[in-house]
């Protein structure tokens, strides 16, 4: 089992990463800003009433919960049928994921299968919330059911891409993913997450696995 002692080792390279989220993040921000402002106005005109970007509460480094950002991509009472759909959900383990989910909006289907919904996450990794690479974070109540042995994911800073995202995403359970986060954890380099990286903008691009 791995301890905060072990993950927090390496220091050069936490610095190093650290400083390639903060700039990373602010030129993501800049390039993107077109892609956001026509995001924004697509999201407003097919449902003007609910906000642009969706915030949720999620669980990261040493379960200190934070405000994620996404741009929204459901219907306003999203969180409010989730109950009703719980019973539908297409994978294993402490998560909720459902190909036709009924409450993602038309402009919300293009958005999740290319991962743009995600982008405003760079907020959180400017903010030093989230990092680029790392283990996702998951829900409260998704933390709720998991093992000691799930919980070594929450060890470390999460992020917007990783293993899980580029090694079969949805179509992997709950252990698989963990199994990745924690290979991931014990392994992480800065070579590492440049090609995590690399890959995930070609997932982007080949999005099948996305939903």
């Amino acid at each position: 089992m791995l301890t905060a002692d072990q993950v927090n080792a390496n220091l050069s390279y936490l610095r190093m990463k650290r400083l390639i989220d903060i700039f990373g993040s602010i030129i993501g921000l800049i390039l993107l800003s077109p892609i956001f402002l026509i995001v924004a106005i697509l999201i407003k005109l097919e449902d003007p009433k609910g906000p642009v970007f969706f915030k949720q509460v999620r669980v990261g480094k040493n379960e200190t919960e934070f405000q994620m950002y996404k741009f929204r991509s459901m219907v306003s009472d999203a969180e409010e049928r989730l109950k009703e759909l719980l019973a539908l959900n297409e994978v294993s383990g402490a998560m909720f994921k459902m190909k036709n989910d009924p409450r993602i909006t038309r402009v919300g289907k293009f958005i999740r299968r290319t991962s743009i919904d995600e982008l405003p996450q760079l907020l959180n990794v400017l903010k030093g919330e989230m990092s680029l690479v790392g283990p996702r974070p998951p829900l409260r109540r998704e933390v709720d059911e998991y093992l000691p042995f799930d919980k070594q994911r929450l060890l470390v800073t999460p992020g917007c891409t990783g293993l899980w995202q580029v090694n079969g995403r949805n179509s992997l359970g709950f252990e698989e993913m963990v199994k990745l986060d924690i290979y991931y954890i014990y392994n992480r380099n800065l070579l590492f997450d440049i090609k995590i990286i690399l890959k995930t903008v070609k997932c982007m691009i080949n999005s099948d696995e996305a939903y």
